[in-house]
């Protein structure tokens, strides 16, 4: 699944893909397959970035609209 927002949100941020990739504690390259939806985002990865980027998850998950 791809995750549209999870781009969105780091480049509104002025982030790089290995700044998000150091504060998750993984790759750069895992990380980037996470936002071009090639591998699934853990769980806490995804609690770990609504609460880092202050969104819910079912924003970045694309459930909903709103913040």
């Amino acid at each position: 699944m791809y995750f549209k927002r999870l781009e969105e949100l780091r480049v509104d941020h002025d982030l790089t893909q290995q700044d998000v990739a150091a504060y998750l504690g993984c790759q750069r390259e895992v990380y980037r397959r996470y936002e071009k939806g090639t591998r699934s985002i853990p769980a806490d990865f995804l609690i770990r970035l609504a609460e880092y980027y202050q969104v819910s998850t079912d924003y970045i998950l694309g459930r909903t609209d709103k913040e």
